[in-house]
């Protein structure tokens, strides 16, 4: 049985998920793009993967190796997500948003629900998109802030719940 790739799509639309904006470069020569396909890998070693599209502008400077950040967005920064899913160039869309270094230098959103700022390890090509592997060198935990995620093709916004620790 094969599954055509619209059906899937439709249904992968379904799969709620929290929406990012993956760093990599420096502040001085920032690239970012808008994810929502990230996940964790292990905790031993801390390790996440990132799903790029194989047509992204961004690409290039990704596989050049080095420094990556995911930068957890909060439900209000929706415009910050659109910045980084669109047309803008890259220093246009690091206009949106404050933005810093930590461990490996990549650009960090100060108002960042969490960021895990992270050495990529590897990438696999898989079918349209490369699947970036990090180890995690540092996080920084932000505020108490609702959560962004994307389901069903739309934004929808994540009330916090649980305790500051």
């Amino acid at each position: 049985m094969t599954v055509d790739s619209q059906t899937y799509r439709d249904a992968m639309a379904r799969l709620g998920a929290a929406v990012n904006v993956v760093t990599t470069g420096t502040r001085d020569d920032p690239v970012g793009f808008t994810a929502s396909a990230v996940c964790s890998v292990t905790d031993a070693p801390p390790t996440l993967l990132v799903c790029m599209n194989r047509d992204s502008r961004a690409r290039p400077a990704f596989h050049a190796g080095g420094p990556m950040c995911i930068n957890v967005l909060s439900a209000g920064q929706r415009d910050i997500s659109g910045a980084f899913a669109g047309k803008l160039d890259m220093y246009e869309r690091f206009t949106f948003g404050h933005w810093t270094t930590m461990t490996t230098g990549a650009p960090v959103l100060e108002e960042a629900v969490t960021s895990f700022d992270c050495r990529i390890d590897r990438i696999v090509e898989v079918g349209t998109h490369s699947v970036i592997f990090g180890l995690v060198d540092s996080i920084r935990i932000g505020g108490a802030l609702g959560g962004l995620v994307y389901f069903n093709r739309a934004y929808h916004a994540l009330p916090h719940g649980g305790q500051d620790t």
